[in-house]
């Protein structure tokens, strides 16, 4: 296990990158503990695999430093960096039996067996194959084939880190909790440094004590789940993050308010002195959950024209037209807004503002 530092790190797949558009990654800056677990999330495109890759080896940066506890991996091979590297389709004998898969990373290495064998059980115990080690891996499902393709990257006790690319794509979604589960329950059992990346939010969110966003390239925020549901730092997080995502309205600052269309908003005098200087592009931004529904006009509110009303069981989510812009708000199962126009609140503790793009009040 490895403390992980990427120092202004940046590559592209251009011979002579001239400008930022020419970068597959933009010049970054991350420091990962030794033993946490870490989701790269983002749209395809963005940079993930690319940022992965770098770590692992298969890619050299076209700038900046690759560090293991402190040492400089930067122009290594993968074989010499340690990691294991779990991608997203199985990687896998299909001619050996799983324990011979298991086993595999282990005899590569001169373990002795007598402790290859006691790992393996280990391992296939946590995933539940212990009942599949004399099994051929041909005969196994895609499901079994990937949880066997996890298992060999879990095995090695020596790796500095354990690198998954999207390793659930592939998987029935309910299975996909099941492995989510147990990955979650090796990481707290084993204590390894896991990097995962995946376009799901809900994979990355159940997975990760920190989650790294992505966009075009370049990381727009890092944090836990809670910080980036309740604090998005990036308009592109608010609304990746989240289901629906955030409400972003774009806005002009009018004296101690905003203005959004004909509709002014007041607010507290701190908050209006941020947004003061702050950029060109000013957005509104809230998230469906923090909206309030009122019965009638009341003092911060804003009328919208109801377009549906979806029931979801254990909450509704109201999709209205305010100012030209779609808008959203989670009610509760009991509220049922009548007629075809509502009040909608924007408490000013769950109200955010962003400056081009980023957030600034």
């Amino acid at each position: 296990m490895a403390r992980i530092e990427l120092l202004d790190l940046a590559h592209s797949y251009k011979p002579a990158p001239k400008s930022e558009s020419d970068y597959a990654l933009r010049p970054l800056n991350i420091s990962w503990r030794d033993g946490g677990a870490y989701a790269l999330l983002g749209p395809s495109g963005c940079g993930k695999t690319t940022l992965l890759n770098v770590m692992s080896g298969l890619l050299h940066p076209s700038q900046g430093r690759v560090l293991f506890d402190g040492r400089d991996v930067t122009g290594l091979p993968p074989r010499q960096r340690n990691i294991a590297q779990v991608f997203q389709f199985p990687v896998i004998y299909d001619t050996m039996t799983v324990f011979e898969n298991l086993a595999f990373p282990l005899r590569n290495r001169g373990i002795k067996e007598p402790e290859v064998r006691s790992r393996v059980h280990e391992i296939a115990e946590i995933l539940e194959l212990s009942g599949d080690l004399k099994r051929r891996a041909s005969g196994l499902s895609a499901e079994a084939k990937q949880t066997v393709s996890l298992g060999r990257g879990l095995v090695r006790k020596d790796v500095a880190a354990v690198l998954f690319d999207e390793p659930l794509t592939v998987i029935d979604p309910h299975l996909k909790w099941l492995l989510r589960r147990k990955l979650k329950r090796i990481h707290q059992q084993l204590k390894l440094s896991l990097v995962y990346v995946t376009h799901d939010q809900v994979e990355a969110m159940t997975f990760a004590d920190e989650v790294v966003v992505m966009f075009d390239g370049q990381v727009v925020q890092s944090g836990t789940p809670q910080e980036l549901f309740e604090a998005p730092a990036h308009t592109f997080v608010g609304y990746f993050i989240g289901s629906p995502g955030m409400n972003l309205l774009p806005c002009q600052l009018d004296g101690d308010g905003v203005r959004i269309a004909e509709h002014r908003l007041q607010l507290a005098p701190e908050q209006a002195a941020k947004l003061k200087g702050a950029g060109q592009k000013l957005t509104l931004g809230i998230r469906p959950e923090f909206v309030r529904c009122a019965r009638a006009q009341v003092p911060g509110s804003v009328p919208v024209a109801v377009a549906s009303i979806d029931d979801l069981g254990t909450h509704k989510i109201l999709t209205g037209q305010f100012a030209g812009q779609t808008l959203k708000a989670k009610l509760e199962e009991h509220e049922a807004p009548a007629g075809d126009r509502v009040w909608l609140q924007f408490p000013p503790q769950h109200t955010l503002f962003y400056a081009d793009d980023r957030r600034c009040a």
